[in-house]
């Protein structure tokens, strides 16, 4: 009933509107659902830490769950596109490692390899 007149008193017909999204360099669009990949640090993902992510209506605190994996997609529910039945918003952790800049910074890598020399991320 949103468009224009009909002809001779008739009733007004339908509006149809075709509406594009343009990508986005942040957030990728899959239905009424938003992925947008988060960085976290190596003791945020081992311990669990909150982190704020970004939302298409503003940042919000994430609880990442101690033991999280790079990869690992945590859902924030009717954060995706608005509508009738708004969609999820997922959010895929990345695990990202500081460069050692500096030697006490290369003693502690050196301390966490001798800490998890059973440790094989390729296994």
């Amino acid at each position: 009933g949103q468009g224009e007149s009909g002809y001779n008193g008739a009733p007004a017909g339908d509006l149809l509107m075709e509406v594009q999204v343009r990508e986005d360099t942040q957030f990728k669009l899959h239905g009424h659902d938003i992925e947008v990949e988060v960085p976290v640090s190596p003791w945020e993902a081992a311990l669990g830490a909150k982190v704020p992510v970004p939302t298409l209506g503003g940042s919000v605190e994430l609880k990442i769950p101690a033991g999280s994996r790079s990869g690992r997609k945590l859902r924030l529910k009717g954060r995706g596109m608005p509508g009738a039945h708004p969609g999820d918003q997922l959010v895929e952790l990345s695990i990202r490692a500081p460069l050692a800049g500096s030697d006490a910074q290369r003693e502690a890598y050196e301390a966490l390899r001798t800490s998890f020399a059973d440790f094989d991320p390729r296994s």
